[in-house]
């Protein structure tokens, strides 16, 4: 499928368009009569042509490339920055679907090919966000991407759905974040209807001008996308504002998306306790599994009347499990092995998609795509911000971030910590650095060490010496001052002969074997061996375990991408 107004057939299947070139034996892409083509890695095709045809897949065959030359055609306006509104758009509230961000994340590694890649990219739309995203990429650091959807509608037979004339608001949200390890990911829901308060942000206009957009106080979440002319950075700066979590890009794509995307993949299995049978969005499944593609997988994802308390909440999970089953679909050796099926499907993914210019260029996306593929489906968390109903008002209609247990969420995201168990970390923690905490420990008084600040805030290292000599027993201990370099992780460095001591201050601070550290020791004020404490940027303050281990809050809904779960 060529992108629309490109001059091609809407019947054209794409895997019709690779083509072999016969002086250098690779398969090469023909996008167009007029598009250049280039090389492709592509499955090469051995034995001798028959009836002049020349074959790309087991199956199928296209007529002898034609040799012609022809002028480039200009491309079509619209289709760098900015995707114009079309006149005749209308909208009406539905959801954004994360399916189509997802699946172009997951995907564009797999098809492979630059020229290809480009012209993915020419499918996608970009938004200037300023500064409320990074600039780049960074490949060796964690990530956090706002996958976002909208209530406008775009599309042909899309004009039953959603609020007409909306503005397109963020309907459904999840923030994604990517582990500095790839060992794990959590995909954070955040409901529509959440109370926040939207900070002024500025927004790039059509003519390259800058516009502030006042913020607004105690509005609902899917405010900070389409009112007043914000756009995805507002929404952006508005998850930074609530959770205190930076959001670095964005991608945001229509519900029109789950139509192509299960439809590229022939459809994506769902599972039910009850039977359904929901007039208003017209899901008709029966008890079980079931495989839904097209219009009814839009209408599954759509439906609040069919689970649950017929409320956002409950829609939210279902979508989650949606989700989860869509990615271990397009993971499956039948898709990944399919050329036709990846093609489909990153078309559709692409023509859907919007993202912020920091990663709207063909070798970011596949950097991302990259990265976003080494990470296990059983180590991808689906979660939702924790809520609770709103106390000012007696009709319950929206909800607030539930002060209990939301905060510990967000630093779980914030300090990189997985919300499953991760078996590489698992693995680390068994083996020799496990071993440094077994054997015989030192009394406290017995202990010498001298506390170095490398990173903490200013003033901890005498703190913690305060803390260790009045309450913890170390009296042989002093301020060393600040380390020569700053460190992420609190260590704590000793000789040989100094072990029972690093035992017995490991058990007093909560440090994990990997915070111990074998080495030599040093010579304190007295002229005797000492240890060295450096208080890293983990330091969360005096007396304060350093360990790492955190007692996940009890979650209202929880589950991971390689489950197959059934919605009630």
């Amino acid at each position: 499928m060529d992108a629309q107004g490109r001059g091609r057939a809407d019947d054209v299947d794409p895997a019709d368009q690779w083509v072999l070139n016969p002086r250098t034996g690779e398969y090469e892409l023909r996008l167009s009569p007029s598009a250049p083509e280039s090389s492709v890695p592509g499955p090469r095709t051995a034995g001798p042509r028959a009836s002049g045809r020349r074959t790309t897949a087991p199956g199928r065959e296209v007529p002898p490339q034609r040799r012609r030359r022809a002028e480039p055609e200009a491309p079509a306006p619209g289709r760098r920055g900015r995707r114009p509104e079309k006149k005749k758009s209308r909208g009406k509230r539905a959801l954004l679907w994360t399916g189509g961000s997802m699946a172009f994340v997951v995907l564009v590694a797999g098809v492979g090919g630059y020229v290809y890649l480009k012209h993915l990219e020419g499918n996608v739309s970009t938004t200037d966000v300023g500064t409320a995203g990074s600039s780049s990429f960074k490949k060796d650091e964690a990530f956090n991407i706002l996958i976002i959807g909208t209530d406008k509608r775009t599309g042909e037979g899309n004009e039953g759905y959603g609020d007409k004339g909306s503005a397109g608001h963020a309907d459904t949200n999840i923030l994604l974040h990517v582990a500095k390890d790839r060992s794990n990911a959590t995909a954070l829901s955040i409901p529509r209807d959440l109370i926040v308060d939207i900070p002024d942000c500025e927004t790039t206009q059509e003519d390259g001008t800058k516009k502030v957009i006042p913020g607004s106080s105690g509005v609902r979440f899917n405010q900070s996308l389409g009112d007043l002319g914000r756009d995805a950075g507002c929404t952006m700066r508005t998850v930074k504002e609530v959770t205190g979590i930076q959001p670095h890009h964005f991608m945001m794509a229509d519900f029109n998306a789950v139509k192509t995307l299960t439809t590229a993949v022939d459809g994506v299995d769902v599972c039910v306790e009850k039977a359904v049978d929901d007039p208003k969005s017209h899901l008709k499944l029966p008890a079980g599994e079931s495989t839904v593609e097209g219009e009814q997988a839009l209408a599954f994802v759509r439906t609040r009347h069919a689970f649950g308390n017929e409320g956002d909440l409950d829609r939210i999970k279902v979508q989650q499990q949606f989700l989860g089953s869509l990615m271990r679909k397009m993971s499956s050796s039948d898709t990944l092995t399919s050329p036709t099926k990846l093609v489909k499907l990153a078309e559709a993914a692409t023509k859907a998609l919007t993202v912020d210019s920091a990663i709207g260029k063909v070798g970011t996306l596949k950097d991302i795509a990259l990265e976003l593929k080494k990470v296990p489906t059983k180590n991808i968390t689906f979660t939702t911000v924790p809520v609770i109903d709103n106390p000012a008002e007696k009709v319950k209609a929206t909800v607030v971030v539930n002060e209990a247990k939301g905060p510990q969420v967000f630093d779980m995201i914030k300090n990189d910590i997985s919300f499953t168990e991760v078996e590489q970390k698992q693995k680390k923690e068994k083996a020799a650095v496990a071993a440094r905490l077994k054997g015989e420990k030192s009394e406290p008084g017995e202990v010498r060490v001298r506390v170095m600040n490398g990173g903490a805030p200013a003033g901890s290292a005498q703190q913690e010496l305060a803390y260790l000599q009045t309450q913890a027993g170390v009296s042989k201990s002093e301020n060393a001052g600040n380390a020569p370099a700053e460190v992420a992780k609190t260590t704590l460095e000793y000789a040989p002969d100094q072990a029972d001591q690093a035992r017995a201050l490991a058990e007093i601070l909560g440090l994990s074997g990997a915070a111990m550290k074998p080495g030599e020791s040093v010579t304190n004020t007295q002229g005797l061996p000492t240890m060295t404490l450096t208080l890293g940027k983990d330091f969360k303050g005096a007396g304060v375990k350093l360990d790492g281990s955190v007692k996940k809050p009890d979650l209202d809904t929880e589950s991971t991408a390689d489950q197959k779960l059934c919605a009630s």
